[in-house]
């Protein structure tokens, strides 16, 4: 029970507070009213609010949030599937892999990202060694070093999506005319959605500000029970909610990390890929982020981001230790392209999410994510080499 478990529970219960709440329409209203009609400003807008959301509560959350924003844009334009296959195809691309380049950006976005930051902590930090502070990364730092890599991912991830899917409506008029009447049904906000919002932000700055103290998983744990005891959602609701066998899922490979860690079993897999790099001069610099970035891109297209990180993060780790390369850099390496599963229906939580609304094919994941996984790797090692040594690293 590490921090980091305790963040992954606690994030799991706060997703179910927030979905509780019913903001899809308004959210939608929201973006429509900041973006205008137009289709291609209508699917950047969901990218970036699913990005800004998914970057501070996580992709999974968000993707369970903006899915019912997205199938409303795509039912008010019209109830035949066929005729809107392209534009349900860029608007629920634009909710999954707006929210999973987002993940990466802060600790919270992702449970693989505290993973990494535990991991960190277990392998290198020393109470009595000054020198190791640096790798005790806190919220402030993390976002540092990740979240220009989402920001400038933003706009190309629309640019991609309408390449490869063309939009049968350029413009969504009528179905933005129909949404604002939904919405006026609904009436003004009322004060459980100002509390949950008002909730959720003090949740926020409490990462940012106390997560070094307390560690974000307390946090996240107060967090929830904040919205229970204020009302904003019932115990039963939660745990009907929450998929405990993820938090079991987790806890279980982050122990099967540290024990690869303290058994050797992670050094000898780390010397023997070195070994394997080596014979292609690809086992230092830039060659090995390369072939880091590629293993990870690999193994998290088969499996959760977060597993892909608890089982590769003490192998990847301790090949940063063997090539002499900063185990910052080459931990950051790992977890960010543990987001790049846009191949796969099961990579990534948002893309399942997606899927199972019926308007998207395993083909069309291929389509659209190998286009994603060159952007994403080729931006990131540009970062990793010209911005992130001017980080102290």
């Amino acid at each position: 029970m590490t921090d980091s478990v305790l963040f992954i529970m606690g994030s799991l219960m706060l997703a179910v507070a927030l979905i509780h709440q019913k903001l899809d329409q308004r959210i939608a209203w929201l973006i429509v009213r900041m973006t205008g009609t137009k289709t291609s400003r209508i699917c950047f807008g969901i990218s970036a609010v699913s990005g800004i959301l998914a970057s501070f509560v996580g992709e999974h959350t968000v993707a369970a949030m903006m899915l019912p924003v997205g199938i409303t844009l795509i039912t008010l334009t019209s109830k035949d599937r066929k005729q809107v296959r392209n534009l349900a195809a860029v608007i629920l691309f634009s909710i999954s892999y707006g929210a999973s380049v987002a993940s990466i950006g802060t600790p919270s976005g992702g449970a693989r990202n505290a993973i990494m930051i535990g991991y960190w902590k277990e392998f290198f930090y020393d109470p009595t060694n000054p020198e190791t502070y640096k790798f005790l990364i806190d919220y402030v730092t993390w976002m540092a070093f990740a979240y220009p890599i989402f920001l400038i991912q933003l706009p190309v991830v629309t640019w991609i999506l309408l390449s490869t899917f063309k939009p049968e409506y350029s413009d969504l008029s009528r179905p933005v005319a129909k949404l604002r009447t939904q919405v006026e049904i609904l009436g003004p906000m009322n004060i459980s959605n100002y509390v949950a919002i008002l909730l959720f932000i003090m949740i926020l700055l409490g990462w940012i500000f106390l997560s070094s103290e307390l560690g974000m998983g307390i946090i996240a744990i107060l967090g929830a029970a904040a919205f229970l005891i204020s009302g904003q959602v019932r115990w039963e609701e939660i745990n009907s909610g929450v998929n405990w066998g993820v938090i079991l899922l987790y806890a279980a490979a982050i122990s099967l990390g540290v024990q690869m860690k303290d058994t050797g079993a992670a050094q000898w897999v780390a010397e023997n890929f070195i070994g394997v790099l080596a014979t292609i001069g690809v086992d230092s610099g830039v060659g090995l982020w390369a072939a880091v970035s590629v293993l990870t891109t690999f193994v998290t297209n088969t499996m959760s981001n977060g597993a892909a990180v608890a089982v590769l993060g003490p192998i990847t780790l301790n090949m940063a230790t063997v090539a002499n390369e900063s185990p910052i850099v080459i931990g950051f390496i790992t977890s960010i392209s543990s987001a790049f599963a846009y191949l796969t229906v099961v990579g990534t939580p948002a893309c399942t999410i997606v899927y199972a609304s019926g308007y998207l094919t395993p083909a069309d994941f291929l389509k659209a994510g190998w286009r994603m996984v060159i952007m994403s790797t080729v931006l990131m090692m540009f970062i990793a080499y010209f911005y992130w040594p001017y980080l102290g690293v």
